[in-house]
């Protein structure tokens, strides 16, 4: 099946060996973001064995060690997958070059909206799981950046005969759900959080973007320098003149799913039931009531 290429996956590469430098002015967000997923797997009654740990930045892999859990870290980055404690392997994530059953868990932390097949991805993930395995990921979704893009395309409008790509496109929560099915994980979750970011400029926006690797990798991406007023035109969109910073907020959704396992619970079919919804209801007590 042919694969669109959406992404620039040589580009996203370079972001990523960069951001390896910069990502540090970027912290609080990447820790934020790790310590959700991290909790979600807190919440997880058994231990596991082996982990992998799918472009975590080293943040990922530290929390897990803390955890007593064995780790293997892997980035499409070398310079990233060396800021990893654990062992690390400089890998592609779209070709992962892992055997069938070698993990117990899977993690990726805001590392997986760069990659063109997603859903070739999520098979891939439930091949290397073992039966009873769980993959717990967080990916930005809809409707992060829309301002930005928003402010971007009106400020290129204006100064300009067009439009050009220049944000990444996202998934939905819904779609993230299909995506799981789709790839035959049972017991799907997908639940969302919100870190609630301001600005103080476009500028300051920009910055982070870039020190995180986030910066456009489109491969419809233009390739010549923009109109001299287009950032300026955006930044009079963005930025609020009657407050001292604009609200860029990055909405994830955090999923969780399992490999499939005979032992796992299963849902009653349709009828299969053992008690009246009716029956229920009429042993309820009764509300009080006042003449």
């Amino acid at each position: 099946m042919n694969v669109p290429v959406i992404f620039d996956r040589k580009a996203v590469k370079l972001h990523r060996d960069r951001a390896a430098r910069t990502q540090h002015a970027t912290a609080p967000i990447l820790e934020a973001a790790a310590d959700i997923l991290l909790d979600r797997l807190d919440d997880v009654m058994r231990s596991f064995s082996c982990a992998l740990d799918i472009g975590g930045r080293g943040i990922i892999c530290q929390g897990l060690e803390r955890r007593k859990i064995p780790t293997i870290a892997c980035d499409l980055s070398e310079a990233q997958a060396r800021c990893a404690a654990a062992p690390s392997i400089c890998a592609d994530e779209e070709h992962l070059p892992f055997a069938p059953g070698s993990f117990d868990l899977v993690i990726a932390n805001l590392s997986l909206h760069w990659v063109n097949d997603l859903p070739g991805l999520f098979h891939q993930i439930r091949s290397i799981l073992r039966p009873d395995g769980l993959f717990l990921a967080s990916i930005p979704i809809l409707p992060t950046l829309r301002p930005l893009r928003q402010a971007l395309e009106m400020a290129e409008l204006a100064v300009s005969d067009g439009v050009s790509p220049r944000v990444s496109p996202l998934p939905t929560q819904q779609s993230c759900v299909s995506l799981l099915q789709r790839a035959g994980f049972a017991l799907p979750v997908v639940d969302t959080e919100t870190l609630e970011l301001r600005y103080r400029s476009l500028r300051a926006l920009m910055a982070d973007l870039r020190a995180a690797g986030e910066s456009n990798a489109l491969a419809l991406r233009p390739r010549t320098i923009p109109p001299r007023l287009m950032f300026a035109a955006a930044a009079h969109e963005l930025e609020d003149k009657k407050a001292e910073s604009f609200c860029m907020p990055l909405h994830m959704a955090i999923l969780a799913a399992w490999s499939p396992s005979g032992n796992q619970p299963q849902p009653l079919t349709p009828g299969q039931f053992t008690h009246s919804l009716h029956e229920v209801l009429q042993k309820q007590p009764q509300p009080l009531t006042k003449d």
